[in-house]
């Protein structure tokens, strides 16, 4: 099992310290400077053909992964038809919950909520964006 770190920041103005810091027991860290909008992430890529089954995908955020819903749920099936698991740091634990299914089945809910919620962040930024 390795611990897969993938850190983006959506420009070169921005500072992905923070990130690193959270991301620093993975095994295996991707990072890359470039809009989530942008769907030509070539060290996403190199993430999703490196993982194996068993393997955790961590990010610090859900957004990280990208912004819109499609591109969210397309990544995480990528990761979970590879028998790996997403871990996102600033989303509540479920480790506590000893049946299986049931985590999977909260996790899933929980992410969900989130890929929504990064989905509508996405469209207040286009919004203020566009004149």
């Amino acid at each position: 099992m390795t611990r897969i770190g993938y850190a983006r920041i959506s420009t070169s103005d921005q500072n992905m310290a923070r990130q690193l810091e959270q991301l620093n027991q993975v095994d295996k860290l991707f990072q890359e400077a470039i809009s989530g909008a942008n769907k030509d992430r070539p060290q996403l890529q190199a993430m999703l053909a490196y993982i194996r089954e068993g393997d955790i995908v961590v990010v610090t955020e859900l957004e990280r992964l990208g912004r819109n819903n499609k591109e969210l749920t397309e990544v995480m099936n990528d990761i979970q038809a590879k028998g790996a698991t997403l871990e996102v740091l600033n989303l509540p634990t479920l480790r506590g919950i000893e049946d299986d299914n049931l985590r999977r089945l909260l996790n899933n809910l929980i992410l969900e909520l989130y890929k929504y919620q990064a989905q509508a962040e996405r469209e207040r930024i286009k919004e203020r964006l566009t004149p």
